[in-house]
């Protein structure tokens, strides 16, 4: 098999047609011949299939809504446990970050037009552009992905057209955001971070994330207004988007101690903390040990996600 590499692989070019996993996995699209997302270990996820493995999945042809791996016994289709964040889960997350391209196998088992009458298809490039824990269709917390497919490419073909390839350029609806939010706020708090309260400066340009508490555009669908918005350092703002930590009503955090700081002209929308706090809440569920291992697992992984963030702003 050949090594293992993001983005398209020489001679299987999109619409490649396979007759089973093995010969996915032959071809070098896809690490395994049996896991939904093949992992290259501890920088990201390079391919995942879908094939009706997971009742949560949601399939719009250039939007997908992925269902991580876990939860449930070899060979069962319910969730019958939690799904935690690790191996493919953590892995996948990380393509929000370094904004690696995953390639996209679809399967005959998977429901939605855009499924193949039979066997396999590579359907091309997307990209991870959000991941946040839910609760299941099951009742069990689960991992969602969403990706979005590479501009300017084929559509994947629909069944309803008889697997005719749909041409032409692709676009998509940008999240307009106004640029002036952010700057009020990092002027406010002059560029400091509400959570840690550190404040970074690179050759006398400081520097900090204008955060939504609630996300904007799909699935989240936040509102772009200073209400939903926080000042934060890139560490504390890749943790507090993994929901590695939330933030009660009275400012107090949950997941780690102290408080954020608040100044008196910053009204923060409750019904913004009370949202990420209800998947924080999915997030954090404790295990029979006592160890959060969603929130252990993003502390660990904080420090390479601080400087991959930082340095890609900053130059």
């Amino acid at each position: 098999m050949p090594d293992q590499q993001f983005g398209e692989i020489e001679g299987y070019p999109q619409g490649s047609i396979f007759s089973d996993r093995m010969e996915i996995k032959n071809a070098g699209l896809h690490k395994y011949h049996i896991n939904g997302i093949s992992r290259v270990l501890g920088i990201g996820c390079d391919a995942i299939v879908l094939n009706g493995g997971y009742v949560d999945d949601e399939d719009e042809g250039n939007w997908i809504k992925y269902t991580g791996e876990g939860g449930r016994e070899e060979g069962s289709s319910n969730q019958e446990y939690d799904q935690p964040f690790t191996k493919g889960n953590l892995d996948l997350s990380k393509n929000k970050y370094t904004g690696v391209p995953i390639r996209v196998i679809r399967g005959s088992g998977q429901s939605g037009e855009f499924a193949p009458i039979s066997g396999y298809r590579y359907d091309g490039l997307y990209y991870l552009e959000d991941f946040y824990p839910d609760k299941g269709i099951d009742g069990f917390r689960i991992y969602r992905y969403c990706l979005v497919k590479e501009i300017n490419t084929n559509l994947p073909p629909s069944n309803n057209e008889e697997q005719e390839t749909r041409r032409g350029d692709r676009t998509i609806s940008q999240i307009i955001r106004d640029p002036q939010i952010p700057s009020t706020l990092k002027n406010l708090y002059d560029y400091t971070c509400q959570v840690c309260g550190i404040r970074l400066e690179s050759n006398d340009v400081p520097y900090a994330v204008g955060a939504h508490i609630k996300g904007l555009g799909r699935p989240h669908n936040g509102p772009d207004i200073i209400e939903n918005m926080l000042v934060l350092c890139p560490n504390d703002h890749y943790l507090f988007d993994s929901f590695a930590f939330s933030i009660s009503d009275d400012y107090s955090f949950l997941g780690k101690e102290g408080s954020l700081i608040v100044k008196d002209t910053h009204q923060i929308g409750s019904e913004f903390l009370k949202y990420h706090r209800d998947k924080y809440l999915i997030a954090s569920q404790w295990n029979a040990s006592g160890l959060n291992k969603g929130a252990l697992f993003c502390f660990e992984l904080s420090t390479e996600i601080y400087w991959i963030y930082f340095w890609s702003k900053m130059f």
